[in-house]
């Protein structure tokens, strides 16, 4: 019983989501209001408000949700299965899947990150990213203490440098796939820009006929 009222409470919620997001491309953020939101959603709004006070808290908690799928989704990196990867070179398995979960709420995100979204979904992004890379510490290879640079510019960096990929990635369609979008990010995060744009070249591998 418990199961069915469960999976009725998220289909309220995707539909109240759906109308939310239609309506911000549609209007702007600022222009819709609840009544909006429940015509388009086809739900009283006794029922928005059992589960959201205003516009706002649903906005608020939306985009919450949404990070917290993505950080579940990084607290599960192993730290041998990173240091194996990065040497052979491979795509994080990871990053595919977090690329697939960004498809499965692209219309979400797309209307976020564009001209009529959310300008605050950023910083919302890199609190959240704070709180659960170094004081939750989800994913256990990232310490404070080994960090090479102050670590708010570190989670600036990675916030901006990666939501700008998947920002890219949405707005042009999502022309390539999971796979080699995510290749693309790999490319960026494990060697850097400099790298992927061929300035620096990538040092050749001693075999073990050449070590002395």
């Amino acid at each position: 019983m418990e199961q069915s009222k469960d999976r009725r409470v998220m289909r309220t919620k995707d539909v109240i989501r759906k109308a939310l997001t239609e309506l911000i491309d549609e209007k702007g953020f600022e222009a819709l209001t609840v009544k909006d939101i429940t015509t388009r959603a086809e739900i009283n709004r006794g029922t928005f408000y059992l589960h959201y006070r205003d516009k706002y808290d649903l906005l608020e908690q939306s985009e919450q949700e949404l990070i917290e799928g993505l950080i579940k989704i990084l607290s599960t990196i192993d730290l041998f299965d990173m240091n194996n990867l990065v040497d052979i070179k491979q795509t994080f398995p990871y990053i595919v899947t977090v690329f697939e979960y960004m498809g499965e709420h692209a219309d979400f995100l797309k209307t976020i990150l564009g001209p009529k979204g959310d300008p605050s979904f950023h910083s919302l992004l890199k609190a959240m990213m704070w709180e659960h890379l170094f004081e939750k510490n989800v994913i256990p290879f990232i310490k404070k203490e080994n960090v090479l640079v102050p670590t708010e510019y570190l989670v600036a960096y990675i916030a901006s440098a990666h939501f700008g990929i998947i920002e890219e990635w949405l707005m042009k369609g999502r022309k390539e796939s999971p796979q080699e979008i995510a290749s693309i990010m790999f490319k960026l995060s494990a060697h850097g820009p400099l790298y992927a744009a061929g300035v620096i070249k990538e040092k050749p591998t001693c075999s073990e006929s050449d070590k002395p």
